[in-house]
């Protein structure tokens, strides 16, 4: 079973930095794209930023500049690299995993459970 776990959420001052990373586990054969969305209280789902396999990546205009995106293929892991953090980046950040094959040469997404970033003095 595919599993996508994230850690290193937490609270963190405005204009600090923080390092989310996210792991997926299980029979993988390959990954296309690996990502992370966020939900802050009352909104819905934003696109935060993505990569390929290829390293191809995409960010939102809200975070282009302070955030960076990375991916270890090898580990199935991708990094989100947070700097000059503002208090509307405070959200529950959710990794995902698009077209994943599985051992069954079965696609699909996943999403993991959410990491907690909260920014505040």
């Amino acid at each position: 079973q595919v599993q996508l776990v994230e850690s290193g959420g937490g609270l963190v001052q405005p204009g600090g930095s923080l390092r989310l990373s996210c792991i997926a586990s299980g029979n993988i054969i390959s990954i296309f794209a690996m990502g992370w969305y966020r939900q802050a209280p009352g909104k819905q789902h934003e696109l935060v930023a993505t990569i390929t396999s290829h390293n191809s990546t995409n960010y939102s205009d809200s975070v282009k500049g302070r955030f960076t995106i990375s991916r270890d293929n090898a580990k199935n892991t991708v990094y989100l690299q947070m700097n000059s953090l503002k208090p509307e980046d405070t959200a529950v950040y959710y990794c995902t995993a698009d077209n994943l094959i599985n051992g069954d040469n079965v696609p699909g997404d996943y999403w993991g459970q959410g990491t907690q970033v909260t920014v505040s003095s």
